[in-house]
């Protein structure tokens, strides 16, 4: 199926009430998720959100297909999710099976039963806080208006994530999400610190905190902190 721009208005206008908060959140997120997944028509849709640790997890999912993206990347530390999220790009896979860019992750995934993927990040105050994402059993070309729509629903949750923020909306997802947001500043700063100690790139750097983290079997966020008080004295 091809999605076409009329296909993008007809879903934004179904959806056009989340925005203006007549929708709990959660609520709102899984609409989403069922909508981007019937309009393109592919085998399963998904909102991945940051935890504290910096690590993408699913809060909303359309198929266990979606589910096993999860699993995949974060065995692999890569993919296209990832790839999107660090790189606060569109991110389009038609084919894992002649892609190259994450080597590792391909053979898992496509045993996994997903071929192709879709996937924007959802942008907040200039950072990447999770990532809007579709997948497919088959190859899949990704056409300009796909990518458009997918970019209105990724837009869609952003407003609706900086919105339950703004209020201080309290619940299991509120609390994640705040969790986040505070662990990726201190991540961010340390990250700065590193890169210009060391003149390495904002990957190399974040590589290296989590790297200290493994070795000493503490939180990411623990290990940012220490880099930028030692780099404050």
């Amino acid at each position: 199926m091809t999605v076409s721009v009329a296909d993008v208005r007809r879903a934004m206008t179904e959806l056009g009430t989340l925005r203006f908060g007549e929708t709990q959140v959660d609520e709102a997120m899984h609409q989403i998720v069922m909508t981007t997944h019937q309009i393109f028509d592919v085998d399963g849709a998904g909102l991945m959100l940051v935890d504290d640790e910096d690590r993408l997890r699913n809060v909303a999912v359309s198929d266990t297909r979606f589910e096993h993206l999860e699993r995949v990347q974060l065995e692999h530390d890569e993919g296209p999710c990832i790839s999107s999220f660090r790189d606060r790009e569109l991110v389009c896979v038609e084919d894992l099976r002649t892609d190259e860019r994450w080597p590792a992750f391909a053979s898992t995934a496509l045993s996994s039963g997903i071929c192709a993927v879709l996937a924007s990040p959802i942008p907040y105050n200039q950072q990447a806080i999770g990532v809007v994402g579709v997948v497919s059993e088959d190859r899949h070309p990704w056409s300009p208006e796909g990518e458009l729509a997918l970019l209105a629903f990724t837009d869609l949750a952003a407003l609706l994530i900086a919105s339950m923020v703004q209020a201080e909306e309290q619940g299991a997802l509120a609390t994640q999400l705040q969790g986040a947001l505070d662990s990726r500043a201190a991540i961010e700063q340390a990250k700065g610190v590193l890169m210009h100690q060391h003149g390495i790139s904002a990957r190399e750097a974040f590589d290296r905190i989590r790297s200290q983290a493994r070795t000493e079997r503490r939180k990411v966020r623990d290990i940012a902190v220490q880099i930028v008080d030692n780099g404050r004295s």
